[in-house]
């Protein structure tokens, strides 16, 4: 099987979110072909393997978690396998509609709402984001950035500067309940000078999506997680997925997630201020509520056709270490075994979430699973990748 690697990213105290990506990435440099219902008569992949997705799930010391489950379907054959527990306390068994941290599937959720927005010609992606939001304090440097380069993060914008540093998960506990408002995270990218010229390279950067979230705010004169939940959540009755902003909890029935401490004890996180990843990082969800996404954002019920092509290019430039670009707007690229997938990873400290698709839907699937380790390999994620492309 082709080898999917680890490509971590500084992110705004919610964790290194990983990507799901090839070496070499087959994934086409600049368009994929429009998403298109599969033809039921056309040769199709193979049928699913319930036992060998269930072993790809249940091995839960590689990396070590407490927790994963696996919704998928292949042309209309749907498979749903847990391993572990939604509580190590009670034992209860994880559920398709027990929510989780989420972590940068946020951004799918923004740039779709972005994109309707463009669509509906209440937003130029050329406009420079300075001129998009003139409330918004930036310096005169960061003029040459646009809507399409934050969608894309192309954006150049400079490193951060005055975040804590998270790299124990004794660092992690302590600051699970720093609060951050956006106009905050914002001012720590604009000290320094753009890393390089905006369009030019590509570099995925959570800040690229707190700009667009307060965009959202702007254009609308509402809270970016009102307009998600107005157009999205609720014409596709999507009850388990909110954005929490200052709120550390779950509520309703959750998979707890945890960190595994350098003494070698188990802390459980599960309960944890996520504004550090306001706009870009805080969603929380259910397998079932993303599944359904997936579905009406390939369909086409979610996007008209251009704009929803917008969301499968990938720009022509490469990225900051030379290989090919694999960021969308909102989505990524990642080819295994020649099966090329779009979607989304997140992660957050004790989750981490994988939703990817076929453009035309005949294979996709939504992995979450609770990491105790603050870098765990890919170990599962390459198993189920493995058995959906042998």
């Amino acid at each position: 099987m082709t080898s999917l690697s680890r490509r971590a990213f500084t992110g705004m105290g919610a964790g290194a979110a990983l990507t799901l990506a090839t070496a070499g990435l087959g994934a086409p440099a600049t368009a994929a072909p429009a998403p298109t219902a599969p033809d039921p008569a056309a040769p199709g992949p193979a049928p699913l393997d319930p036992a060998a997705l269930r072993a790809a799930i249940s091995d839960l010391s590689h990396p070590e978690a407490t927790a994963s489950h696996l919704l998928v379907e292949r042309r209309g054959s749907r498979w749903y396998g847990t391993a572990g527990t939604a509580d190590p306390v009670s034992g209860r068994p994880v559920r398709a509609d027990d929510r989780f941290r989420a972590g940068s599937v946020t951004k799918a959720f923004v740039a779709t709402v972005v994109l309707q927005l463009w669509a509906e010609g209440r937003v130029d992606l050329d406009a420079p984001v300075t001129h998009c939001l003139p409330g918004l304090t930036l310096p005169a440097r960061f003029h040459r950035v646009e809507v399409a380069h934050l969608l894309q993060h192309t954006s150049g914008l400079p490193d951060h500067r005055g975040l804590p540093d998270l790299g124990t998960p004794e660092a992690v506990l302590r600051h699970r309940f720093d609060h951050w408002t956006p106009r905050a995270l914002v001012a720590t990218v604009t000290r320094d000078r753009l890393k390089f010229r905006p369009g030019q390279a590509q570099e995925y950067r959570g800040i690229n999506y707190v700009l667009l979230a307060l965009l959202i705010e702007e254009l609308t004169g509402r809270p970016y997680g009102e307009v998600i939940a107005s157009r999205i959540l609720r014409p596709l009755g999507l009850t388990g997925t909110r954005t929490p902003g200052g709120d550390p909890r779950l509520h309703g029935p959750s998979v707890h997630g945890f960190l595994r401490m350098t003494d070698g004890g188990l802390r459980d996180v599960t309960v944890y201020d996520q504004s550090a990843a306001w706009g870009e990082g805080e969603l929380v969800s259910t397998a079932d509520d993303l599944f359904r996404f997936q579905e009406a954002l390939f369909s086409g019920m979610l996007l008209p056709e251009r704009a929803l092509r917008k969301m499968v290019t990938l720009p022509a430039v490469p990225m900051l270490d030379g290989t090919p670009a694999r960021y969308s707007m909102g989505l990524q690229a990642a080819t295994v075994n020649g099966t090329v997938f779009w979607g989304k990873t997140g992660e957050t400290y004790g989750y981490r979430t994988r939703v990817f698709a076929t453009s035309d839907l005949s294979t996709r699937f939504v992995l979450s699973y609770t990491p105790t380790a603050l870098n765990a390999g890919e170990d599962m994620i390459e198993r189920v990748a493995g058995v959906l492309t042998a």
